[in-house]
């Protein structure tokens, strides 16, 4: 049955002595209260459910303190952070390999040809979106040159080169200034335009199963896996872009696993009931840092930020105690 909602708003200094009446235990009243100024009370919610008791109270477990929630949502900012770095680094390389493999081989403006692309994806909405980047890269530049006249006491021969470096700022921009044929960017250009979701539909879209296999093959996988990781990593990455809890989140996607025998992937992980929780994810990403940056040091850091919080529970995250002692982490 539905009702109104009454709840009043209340102010940080109301919150803290909401969360003491609840069984909180706050030594340090002033740095508490920062932090609730700084994170907010509803934000800091999903990381007070692990201390509470299950019966709808919201009553805090007896001994639990303000400072094991500010490290578990430390712990998760810090996550987000390194599982970003991994995300962008793995975008950037997919959007690499593709650029050098189809367009060496079909052209620089490949992706203006229907034919490439399977009957189910949408190509006049992948043209539509680099024509909209261009336009609205246009009008930008467009505003600027106004404002670069309207500027005062500046010469004529001033104005221009202020406008040459505004078009050199983008490439879009550029583009759009400097050619009328094609109408669109080349691919290269084209592909670092693309949102992540965008990138892993095209990879999905291409019509040639020779095209997705030469691309995954650079990063050691089979080409339904790249598909699948990447579809992952959109979840993940929105999911991190707005600053959402990781740690213990259910991703609400189950990636593919690898089912050649001689895929080197975490022992741990070949039980399914552990594919929906960040542990995937973290394997995932290390399986990527290998390939496209062999040097990495994203794995230790990662083993850095679990010994720095030791308190953080594991099986949350769908990890085993013992999971850095698995091959596929020592590889």
């Amino acid at each position: 049955m539905m009702q109104e909602f009454e709840k009043p708003a209340v102010d940080p200094t109301q919150q803290l002595e909401l969360l003491k009446q609840r069984g909180l235990l706050v030594f340090d009243e002033p740095r508490a209260l920062c932090f609730l100024q700084a994170v907010s009370f509803f934000r800091l919610t999903p990381y007070m459910r692990p201390f509470q008791l299950i019966d709808h109270s919201h009553t805090f477990k007896q001994g639990t303190g303000f400072k094991q929630l500010s490290r578990l949502y430390d712990f998760d900012r810090r996550l987000r952070l390194l599982v970003m770095d991994g995300i962008e680094r793995t975008e950037v390389a997919v959007r690499s390999r593709i650029s050098n493999i189809i367009g060496v081989q079909e052209g620089a403006h490949w992706y203006l040809e229907r034919q490439y692309f399977n009957q189910d994806y949408d190509h006049q909405r992948l043209l539509n979106t680099i024509a909209k980047k261009q336009q609205d890269a246009l009008q930008d530049y467009q505003r600027e040159c106004e404002r670069i006249e309207r500027l005062q006491n500046v010469t004529t021969a001033q104005k221009d080169s202020l406008k040459l470096r505004r078009q050199a700022e983008s490439y879009a921009r550029h583009y759009t200034l400097s050619y009328d044929r094609p109408a669109l960017m080349p691919n290269w250009a084209m592909l670092e335009e693309l949102t992540l979701g965008e990138l892993s539909h095209l990879y999905k879209g291409l019509a040639r199963d020779t095209d997705k296999k030469r691309i995954a093959r650079e990063f050691d996988l089979p080409a339904p896996l790249l598909e699948s990781w990447l579809h992952t990593l959109t979840i993940v990455r929105n999911i991190c872009a707005h600053h959402a809890r990781l740690w213990n989140r259910e991703l609400g996607v189950r990636p593919a696993q690898p089912k050649q025998k001689t895929f080197v992937w975490a022992v741990y992980l070949q039980s399914s009931q552990h594919h929906t929780r960040i542990a995937v994810l973290l394997a995932i990403l290390q399986h990527f840092m290998q390939r496209v940056s062999p040097n990495t040091s994203w794995h230790q850091r990662l083993f850095d930020l679990f010994d720095e919080f030791p308190e953080i529970e594991l099986h949350a995250m769908g990890m085993p105690h013992n999971w850095r002692d698995d091959v596929f982490w020592r590889v």
